[in-house]
């Protein structure tokens, strides 16, 4: 297959400046509106991007639970390669791929851990299954295979079928307070429409168009 030859065009719609709103943090919620009425698959998955401590980047796909102009929140095991890599360089960006509206937008800001108190008002809400699963992964460790993780899973199972499942110490949310955004438009022949938002030090944002 000729990868070359794979290509097409992005005709859904363009994107001007009168379109914008003056806050990012509206015209995301817009576009996240948007994309969710449009029922297009997991409208909410984002891609994290950290780099660890040699300076090595690296990328995965987590779930967007909260968007206020506080910032953006997912959750995790503490433990978890990204975690690590958070706690090296707290530097972080996301990325939206709405591909099928022709739309991405990338998210430039540092990341730190939430309190155990809203950690636990979202980890009462998650379905039973997924809360022992917490417990039952010991996220980004290496396994011998998937039997003994469907053990370890039926174990914290048994262990926590009585009762309210307690919050791991070892699991929690992170906020990544944004300073700058990208909103990405696909435009024909190639000619995308690209606006940076950056924030300024009086607390504004500055905002400017990209080349494609």
């Amino acid at each position: 297959m000729d990868l070359e030859q794979i290509r097409r065009e992005y005709l859904l719609g363009g994107l001007r400046r009168e379109h914008l709103q003056d806050s990012p943090f509206l015209q995301f919620d817009t576009w996240l509106q948007q994309a969710i009425a449009s029922q297009i698959p997991d409208p909410t998955a984002m891609v994290l991007a950290t780099v660890d401590a040699s300076g090595q980047p690296d990328q995965r796909m987590v779930l967007l639970k909260q968007a206020d102009e506080r910032g953006f929140i997912f959750y995790t095991n503490y433990n978890s390669k990204k975690a690590q890599d958070i706690a090296a360089n707290s530097k972080v960006s996301l990325h939206f791929p709405w591909h099928m509206m022709e739309r991405q937008v990338r998210v430039l800001g540092t990341a730190s851990r939430l309190s155990a108190g809203e950690s636990l008002k979202y980890f009462v809400s998650r379905p039973q299954e997924s809360q022992v699963a917490a417990w039952a992964s010991q996220q980004s460790a290496r396994i011998g295979s998937r039997r003994l993780l469907i053990e370890q899973f039926e174990r914290m199972k048994e262990k926590f079928a009585r009762g309210q499942i307690p919050l791991p110490d070892f699991w929690g949310g992170y906020r990544i307070v944004p300073h700058r955004f990208e909103f990405w438009q696909g435009g024909a022949s190639r000619l995308h429409d690209r606006f940076e938002y950056v924030a300024t030090s009086s607390g504004a944002w500055d905002i400017g168009r990209l080349a494609p």
